[in-house]
């Protein structure tokens, strides 16, 4: 019976470790998706008030990149972000590791 519970808190350890991969992943995925969805959509934008593509794209991508400008000089915004994910990731570490605990007190 101590096998099967060892090898139900290693399933239930192995499941929250998959969950905080998916969520770091999603974090930091974000941080790098945002500022292309606003250049697709300032493009389209420019697309319904009459300039082609070409051209919106021309404008779309220096607004962004001085958005990205604008948050990288804030100060402490950047560092905020990064942090919040490195966070992310000690709390993930830290509670993939209290199941080795339970699985101590499984065992003994």
């Amino acid at each position: 019976m101590k096998k099967v519970n060892v090898a139900l808190v290693r399933l239930f350890q192995f499941i929250v470790f998959v969950l905080f991969i998916f969520m770091v992943i999603v974090y930091f995925g974000a941080m790098v998706l945002l500022p292309l969805d606003a250049i697709a959509l300032l493009i389209k934008l420019m697309g319904v008030l009459g300039l082609h593509g070409f051209i919106g794209a021309l404008i779309a991508i220096p607004v962004v990149g001085y958005l990205c400008f604008v948050v990288y000089k804030t100060p402490g915004l950047c560092k905020m972000i990064v942090d919040t994910g490195v966070e992310l990731i000690k709390t993930a570490k830290l509670r993939v590791d209290a199941f080795n605990d339970i699985v101590d007190a499984v065992k003994a």
